[in-house]
């Protein structure tokens, strides 16, 4: 319900906003004043906390019963804008709000402007017949209008395995990708891969040491090489498929076959570990093939007419200020060498040329410094800024028994995500990667993660969808059979626990439309704990399937199928898996 009531009231603010012509005196209390809400902490479900949002009032439930379930403090906080009462405020949100008839028994605006809701409990019961007809499409959306929006995602340097840090960035990115498509967005997702530059020279200069090493030769390793085992073990496999070959070249072309061949074998790794990870890409777009086919110079050329990109002391700069960056920069050095500047505005130059209208980078929190600059190029390219969305993802830090786990790609002091996929399985590490939004920091714990109990959030959610199925595999032994839309006497769903249900599966469409709005996948996480729990509450205190009241175990039946639907859609939009069948553990509740 919430959910429901966040997205009119949100529709009938940005309609009042509108008419009033107010849009960019709203925008300007925005960025004035943060608005925040609540959301469960993920550790500690019976605590809240306060995170950003783009929403500036609070929608909550009321104390005392009389003011109804839900109050809205909009109009009070937002009054100033409009230079009105709140109440005439109130006023006109409530004109233009737009709720699905039956769901309202009452709005009342109360005191000084409060906007209250009162629910019409016979409405819930309405929304099972979908809900079981529409199956895993109930929720799905068209407010993308087909509009194509590309995710680039991971994008991890083909220099070491991925790390538990790129598994955050892979869960979000791929989630967000089901999401919007949910929403009804045109989607790719792409992995841009890192594989020309000074790194590909430092991973092949490693591997090339360690060859020369393992062939008995006495090196000196460099201090910024790569020295993780994964090294020693490629040069190992090119002795096995060469022997000493590129002991005979130059150790340039040395270096540069060894860069090759270990950037290509950590690639095919990568692709590897993340369909384990249950990510598939629909395209992998080399940085390499931006200079082999002449990209690069194109983009570059192209910015150097319009005066975008400037000759100043004997290098080319991209002129940044002009776009909001703190100062301008290099984008080819006096030397003649490109920045990587140079390939990020050639494959942003590629991006708009496919012609996406949305175009959505999901990078490490340290590239927090970047963001300015890649900004500034693509409204260099006439691209508007609004079209480009970068989402940094904050750090993981991996527990094991208390002590942060250290990590490093280049000393090799780091898990991998292969083996943290290995230890907890593929749907407790996705699911446990979504349970924070992506700029607040995550402590993954790995014990929790591998707990078979309600004290593991995903097992409590799974085990729930095969409760249900098993649910249904006592009706059929009790020849219960599953009634049609016709058959099911729906009036029989009038106790407070089943209204609760129906209440939540109504807020599914609407979940799914303000999550992607606000890029926010990890509300599901959320959202199946909550509805899990209402399941969990319901099946332990009431009989589901009885033998003996055939009507009412029809009905119930009709609810906890729709359960099951929208708790298994929900999981397949984070790529977490839906069991039919769990080790019954003690405790579910």
């Amino acid at each position: 319900m919430r959910e429901i009531l966040n997205e009119a009231i949100s529709e009938a603010w940005e309609k009042a906003l509108n008419a009033a012509g107010k849009n960019s005196e709203a925008e300007l209390m925005n960025k004035l004043m943060p608005p925040r809400f609540m959301e469960k902490d993920s550790e500690n479900p019976e605590k809240y906390i306060e995170i950003p949002s783009n929403k500036p009032w609070m929608l909550e439930k009321p104390r005392d019963k009389k003011f109804g379930d839900w109050s809205c403090n909009i109009a009070l906080v937002n009054a100033y804008i409009f230079k009105q009462s709140p109440r005439q405020v109130a006023q006109t949100i409530v004109k233009n709000l737009n709720i699905p008839e039956g769901m309202i028994r009452q709005v009342e605006i109360a005191g000084p402007g409060f906007i209250n809701f009162y629910i019409n409990p016979n409405y819930w019961p309405s929304i099972l017949p979908e809900i079981n007809a529409k199956g895993s499409n109930y929720g799905t959306l068209t407010l993308g209008q087909g509009q194509k929006v590309q995710v680039e995602f991971v994008s991890a340097n083909p220099t070491g395995p991925l790390h538990v840090g790129h598994g955050r960035g892979a869960a979000t990115g791929d989630s967000l990708a089901n999401l919007l498509a949910k929403a009804g967005f045109e989607v790719q997702r792409e992995y841009y891969t890192n594989d020309a530059g000074n790194q590909i020279n430092l991973l092949g200069t490693s591997v090339y040491l360690r060859y020369k090493e393992l062939l008995g030769q006495s090196i000196t390793f460099i201090e910024n090489g790569y020295k993780g085992d994964y090294i020693r073990d490629i040069a190992q496999e090119i002795i096995a498929k060469d022997a000493d070959k590129w002991l005979d070249v130059p150790d340039l072309e040395g270096i540069a076959f060894c860069g090759k061949y270990a950037g290509d074998k950590i690639l095919e790794e990568i692709r590897l570990d993340l369909l384990r990870f249950n990510v598939k890409f629909d395209r992998w777009f080399s940085e390499r093939s931006l200079y082999t086919q002449g990209e690069v110079d194109k983009a570059i050329e192209q910015m150097r007419q319009t005066g975008h990109i400037i000759l100043r002391d004997g290098a080319w700069w991209l002129v940044s200020t002009g776009y909001g960056d703190e100062k301008d920069r290099v984008v080819i050095r006096q030397t003649g060498e490109p920045t990587y500047l140079a390939s990020d505005i050639a494959y942003h130059w590629d991006k708009i040329q496919r012609g996406f209208n949305k175009i959505i980078d999901i990078w490490g929190a340290d590239h927090h410094g970047y963001v300015a600059r890649i900004f500034a190029a693509v409204q260099a390219m006439n691209y508007p800024a609004s079209n480009l969305e970068v989402i940094l993802i904050q750090l993981v830090r991996l527990l094991r028994d208390g002590v942060p786990v250290a990590m490093s790609t280049r000393q090799a002091e780091y898990v991998t995500l292969e083996e943290v996929v290995a230890e907890v399985g593929k749907d407790a590490a996705r699911f446990f990667f979504m349970t924070r939004r992506h700029d607040s920091q995550l402590d993954f714990d790995l014990e929790l993660a591998k707990k078979q109990s309600a004290e593991n959030p995903v097992y409590y959610v799974q085990y729930a969808h095969a409760r249900i199925c098993s649910v249904f595999a006592k009706a059929a032994e009790a020849k219960i059979d599953f009634p049609s839309s016709d058959e099911a006497d729906l009036s029989l769903l009038n106790l407070e626990p089943e209204l609760e249900l129906m209440q939540k599966l109504a807020e599914f469409p609407s979940l799914v439309a303000g999550a992607a709005r606000a890029r926010e996948p990890h509300r599901f996480t959320f959202y199946c704990r909550d509805l899990a729990a209402l399941l969990h509450r319901y099946y332990n205190k009431h009989r589901i399937a009885d033998k003996d009241n055939l009507k009412l175990s029809q009905a119930r039946l009709f609810l906890v199928n729709a359960v099951k639907i929208v708790l298994a859609e929900s999981l397949r939009i984070l790529g977490v898996s839906a069991p039919e069948n769990m080790k019954y553990q003690e405790g579910v509740e």
